[in-house]
């Protein structure tokens, strides 16, 4: 059997329109910070991203209409105004795209899990491929410029050991033990998303063009505020550093160079995506106090997500999914 000839699946054709829509939500961003970066070297990086998603937005294209789907409005220049005042530092912007290859990195993955076709197999692979490089890249340009901050640092017990009391698992009352190192893996993560997403929160609410927008951004910069100082207390009372803030790496500059249709879904996507790190330090949590922490981001994410649900759809800002076939509806139809 000819598997390219296999007709794509709804999970298939999902993932490709997910793909779709957020590629080109971040490739606005990227552009705009491309045409402000002054360091050689991060606009250099910057214009790999632009041309690398280029290819695979092409492909993307090609995979839907050749099954007979609408390819997705997304996002287009239409959304990016141009020649707009400088609103991020050079560092801010490699930052940033450090974090959202990780997105695409997790993306790329959950896509591949569920494709079965080897054409789509082999594009994921190649997305996977380039995010890997991006991902490789920004980390050693961040540390050539001295600005990536690793995960704290453990000194190595004698032997191996296996749990041996119940107070293993008690954090509330101070009487438990230290953050374990698998724990301080979500802990790390979702702490700099929660850092990215509190910063693009306060820089996109200065340019706002309304004020129902205004408000909600500044009512996610606080959550974010809020979820980074509960993680990095848990942190702090272990004597571990916690990762650094990035608000002073954006400008007071209030000419918005975005939509803000692109905003919104920006810190929309980046709260719904933030569910799935938050979930997985649940799952690994075995302290009472990170699983009460995360319990309760992940509710707070939820009332986020849900106002901007609202917002969005009543601007007529977020497009519809491919949808199943209503049986009732066409057994209606005359």
């Amino acid at each position: 059997m000819d598997e390219n000839k296999l007709k794509l699946t709804s999970s298939e054709i999902g993932t490709l329109w997910g793909e779709y829509v957020n590629g080109t939500a971040t490739d606005m961003v990227n552009k705009y910070m491309v045409s402000i970066i002054e360091d050689e070297l991060i606009k250099a990086i910057f214009e790999e991203a632009i041309i690398t998603f280029e290819k695979q937005k092409k492909q993307i294209v090609t995979f839907m209409e050749n099954e007979g789907f609408p390819v997705p409005i997304g996002f287009t220049d239409s959304d990016l105004f141009k020649d707009k005042p400088r609103l991020f530092t050079d560092i801010f912007c490699l930052n940033y795209l450090h974090i959202m290859t990780l997105h695409g990195l997790l993306g790329h993955s959950t896509a591949l899990a569920v494709s079965v076709r080897k054409d789509l197999r082999d594009f994921y692979d190649s997305c996977d491929n380039d995010a890997k490089k991006m991902y490789h890249q920004t980390i050693e340009l961040l540390l050539e410029k001295g600005n990536f901050q690793r995960d704290p640092l453990f000194y190595p017990a004698k032997n191996p050991e296996y749990i041996s009391s119940q107070d293993f698992t008690d954090g509330l009352f101070g009487k438990g033990r230290t953050l374990s190192a698998t724990e301080i893996i979500s802990i790390s993560l979702n702490l700099k998303k929660s850092i990215m997403a509190k910063t693009l929160s306060i820089a996109f609410s200065q340019v706002a063009q309304t004020k129902e927008v205004r408000k909600f951004l500044t009512d996610t910069e606080k959550t974010s505020d809020g979820q980074i100082k509960t993680l990095s207390k848990i942190l702090q009372a272990d004597n571990l550093p916690v990762p650094k803030s990035w608000e002073t790496e954006v400008t007071i500059s209030t000419d918005s160079p975005f939509s803000d249709k692109l905003m919104m879904y920006h810190i929309g996507f980046l709260f719904q995506a933030a569910q799935n790190y938050h979930g997985a330090g649940l799952a690994s949590a075995m302290r009472t106090d990170l699983v009460t922490a995360y319990e309760g981001t992940i509710l707070q994410n939820l009332m986020v997500i849900k106002k901007w649900y609202n917002i969005m759809v009543k601007n007529k800002w977020l497009e519809q999914p491919p949808l199943a076939p209503n049986r009732n509806e066409i057994a209606k139809e005359e």
